[in-house]
């Protein structure tokens, strides 16, 4: 068999290409053709120093041969490969040196949306044709992250959405989904049982421990067959404005990486072949969301049904947003020359606009006061929450064009004023919000408003970063996402008619919250308003101090007036009616310290801890219909 060495000592010569690395020439021989390629393709776009260290052959050969191993798997997981990402960060640096607006030329204005207001008529229509909708419909959720920069250690899925039930977030999602197959089942009779896909998008970082909690929790009630696991890879960092590849501190025979961002769910969807099979199996949506935000289901129902009436091949689910408020707006951006070339295959795109690029955008473009709040005490552009709705078909055959690649920006931090190095290696990141930037003109692009407290409580921040955020401002904090689930709940059943306290104020790791009674419920029982309409019935109240915690399906909610702590559990099979007046001493809300390292960490981020001094348990396992309390006379 022909040594490589030998073969490629003569290819380097015969086919052109001499090497520019001695070092590499010196170890021509310990590596394979393949191997070969992907050297010469690294110094042909200008990567000689990642050989300048090379000794002789027959030191550390399994170590220059994992190099290139890992230079493969960066290569074969980037749209075109290193040569691509190489050429497109050498554009981009050079723009960010330059100070280049990535939106000069465009003008901004509101897009066309649909703004809800919660609880009345159309809202409800939307709600019913969104269930209708779901059984149509795959979600996709991005997990690519740890919980470090909320102070805790595990994955951010495997966090308590609220500690009442230590519900986590993926067992929130998962049930969420299930109760929304249930419901799209009921509601379309004679179409059988519909299976909702769930693709979850995981990294290096998350990729076990998210399977391990899948599997240690039995994938929370849907069949493991549903859920996909795909795992995002990392991309090659840059150390200069030449784009030149930076090697691990900590070993020169590494690549520094470091993660690309979420936009890269649509490359993974794409190369999966996922989207096809969807497609074959009439799914007509995909549905994007992120990681930890315990309402965005809420909201759901009723923007897939906004999706389905409008046509929406884009739907943005948004929040309102007041001027200047830090997070994105949703703007339709016009170019102002159509005849420019990059113009002749677009001239408008709606996508999302980050903050501190919209009120220098409008500025620029004739609004003297920027981004500033219209009559209705919000700004005309909606708050991006970063989840999407695609209408599958044109999904597909955009990516059959892109191969799923996404825009992409940088964002080097310079040492100095001349912009000439980096304070440390920066990278190429892309969002996945930035999908629509591909689109032509004629795309159908929309963007769906709820209410904030009905469907956004991110929690991202740790308790020392939220406690330093502006009065008047969301913590988006452990402490804050819990108080806002329960809110959220609360004001749902007021809209339906229940009495329900008012809150009281309380500081919970320096946090200043209102602390609504600890209501909760599995999203079986109620995935709609209209849901929570049909099991909740007249002169029901629930003083401020109390909790209530539902777990089933078929429990209704009549004249019970509740001063303390409620528990009710049921089966599928059982048909219970709660009525009458429930005392006791109940839960209580104690104040933790957050530096007290004897307290669970998803205790002490939240600033406080429930406990459960006396409380009332129904538990209904058997079928039947039950009432509580039972009737005189009754078997």
């Amino acid at each position: 068999m022909e040594s490589a060495g030998e073969n490629l000592g003569g290819l380097s010569i015969a086919g052109g290409w001499i090497s520019s690395s001695p070092n590499l020439d010196k170890n021509l021989g310990i590596l394979s053709a393949e191997e070969i390629a992907l050297a010469k393709m690294l110094l042909d776009k200008g990567q000689k120093h990642l050989f300048d260290h090379w000794p002789e052959p027959g030191v550390d050969d399994t170590r220059k041969k994992n190099f290139l191993h890992q230079v493969a798997r960066l290569n074969s997981s980037y749209p075109g490969g290193l040569v691509s990402y190489i050429q497109n960060a050498r554009k981009l640096l050079s723009d960010s040196k330059a100070g280049k607006n990535p939106y000069d030329g465009f003008t901004p204005s509101v897009p066309s949306g649909e703004i809800l207001t919660f609880g009345d008529e159309k809202f409800t229509l939307l709600e019913e044709a969104g269930v209708r909708e779901s059984r149509k419909a795959a979600f996709v959720l991005v997990a690519g992250g740890l919980g470090e920069r909320l102070g805790y250690k595990g994955i951010k899925l495997a966090l308590p959405s609220e500690t009442t039930t230590n519900r986590c977030f993926l067992q929130y999602y998962i049930e969420s989904i299930l109760a929304l197959q249930e419901a799209s089942c009921r509601t379309v009779q004679g179409h059988g049982e519909a299976e909702i896909p769930l693709v979850i998008m995981t990294s290096d970082d998350t990729h076990a421990p998210t399977l391990s909690l899948l599997e240690s929790n039995y994938y929370f009630g849907m069949k493991s067959s549903q859920v996909k696991l795909l795992k995002q890879e990392k991309v090659a960092c840059l150390n200069d404005n030449d784009a030149r590849l930076a090697l691990d501190p900590n070993d020169s025979y590494k690549m520094q990486t470091k993660p690309h961002g979420h936009g890269d769910v649509h490359t993974l969807l794409f190369s999966s072949g996922l989207l096809n099979l969807w497609h074959r199996a009439d799914i007509r949506w995909v549905l994007f969301f992120q990681d930890t935000n315990g309402l965005l289901f809420k909201g759901i129902p009723a923007s897939l049904g906004v999706s389905a009436t409008r046509g929406y091949q884009v739907n943005s689910l948004a929040v309102p947003r007041k001027a200047k408020e830090a997070m994105g707006g949703i703007a339709q951006l016009t170019h102002t020359d159509g005849n420019t070339l990059f113009m002749i295959f677009r001239y408008k795109m709606v996508i999302n606009v980050e903050y501190n690029q919209l009120g220098p955008l409008l500025r620029a473009t004739g609004h003297a006061d920027g981004d500033v709040n219209c009559e209705t005490g919000f700004s005309p552009f909606p708050g991006n929450i970063n989840q999407l709705i695609l209408e599958l078909e044109p999904y597909i055959q955009e990516l059959s064009k892109t191969r799923g690649a996404i825009a992409e920006f940088v964002n080097p931090k310079y040492k100095d004023s001349s912009k000439t190095s980096f304070k440390s290696s920066t990278r190429l990141e892309c969002m996945m919000q930035d999908y629509p930037k591909s689109l032509p003109a004629s795309a159908k692009i929309g963007f769906t408003v709820v209410d904030k407290w009905l469907a956004y409580a991110p929690v991202k921040n740790n308790p020392e970063d939220a406690s330093k955020v502006p009065k008047g401002n969301p913590y988006h904090s452990a402490t804050s996402g819990e108080m806002a689930v329960y809110r959220a709940n609360c004001l749902m059943l007021k809209k339906a008619g229940v009495l329900v306290a008012d809150p009281i104020i309380d500081i919970f790791n320096g946090q200043e919250v209102e602390v609504w009674p600890r209501v909760t419920w599995s999203p079986k029982w109620a995935s709609t308003f209209t849901d929570v309409i049909w099991k909740v019935g007249k002169g029901c109240s629930i003083s401020q101090r109390s909790t209530l915690v539902i777990n089933g399906q078929n429990i209704v909610l009549d004249g019970l007036r509740l001063d303390g702590t409620l528990v009710i559990t049921a089966n599928d099979q059982a048909d219970v009616k709660v009525t009458g007046h429930v005392q006791n001493k109940g839960w209580t809300l104690e104040h933790v310290d957050y530096k007290d390292n004897s307290i669970p960490q998803e205790i002490r981020i939240r600033g406080f801890k429930i406990y459960k001094i006396e409380q009332l348990e129904l538990n209904y396992m058997e079928s039947g219909k039950f009432q509580f309390p039972e009737q005189e006379g009754a078997e």
